[in-house]
């Protein structure tokens, strides 16, 4: 079953939301420039009072691998995403900061046209990557699709579908539109924050909905 990732929660009752509907993966949002940004406090506190089934994500834009590190190692949040300039360098960087195994790391591309379809393509194997066979440390474990941070906007899922990897598709979704989403895309994981808010706060009914539209 595909998963599911609501992110940019920020308020305490957006975390008894997602107690509520369960999905797979939060996303905690460590950027200054977003209105849903938290700071390390206030996402230890709100981590505490999550289902601690629920996997955190901390989304980070060209940020500091030492306060990564420091949300790791203080568990705060389980997995990395990376949605700026963060090149084949710095992950391997971000990878090597940890004495034992890395955690999972999500890198976002964004996708407009064909073009970016071709260039992922080209870029090293990610599927082995992925599936642990000698994986190379300068790659992420999974792409996220999207077609621009916070958005709100879709792309064409059409795109995607000789891509044959598995993916977290983000962007525009809705929970009118998330399974033509993943009937056209396929992914691994859908991921959504506008599409399930409302006044730019999450939305309890549109959250439930969404679960509901992707898992029945």
């Amino acid at each position: 079953m595909t998963k599911i990732k609501m992110c940019g929660l920020f308020r305490d009752e957006d975390i008894q939301f997602a107690n509520e509907v369960k999905p797979d993966f939060i996303g905690f949002v460590f950027y200054k420039k977003s209105h849903r940004c938290v700071d390390k406090e206030t996402a230890k506190r709100l981590k505490s009072s999550l289902d601690p089934k629920i996997t955190v994500v901390g989304v980070f834009v060209d940020e500091d691998i030492s306060f990564i590190k420091e949300l790791v190692d203080e568990k705060i949040i389980d997995v990395i995403q990376l949605h700026g300039h963060e090149n084949a360098d710095y992950i391997w960087q971000l990878r090597k900061s940890f004495v034992l195994n890395s955690p999972l790391i999500i890198r976002a591309e964004i996708i407009k046209t064909s073009e970016d379809i071709v260039r992922l393509h080209e870029q090293s194997s990610l599927y082995d990557a992925i599936n642990g066979s000698d994986p190379d440390l300068s790659l992420p474990d999974y792409y996220l699709l999207d077609s621009g941070m916070g958005s709100g906007s879709s792309f064409d899922w059409n795109l995607l579908k000789e891509l044959n990897r598995p993916i977290f598709l983000a962007g525009g979704l809705t929970p009118e539109n998330v399974k033509e989403a993943i009937y056209i895309a396929k992914p691994f994981a859908v991921d959504v924050s506008s599409g399930i808010e409302t006044n730019k706060v999450k939305d309890i009914a549109k959250m439930k909905r969404f679960i509901e539209n992707v898992r029945l």
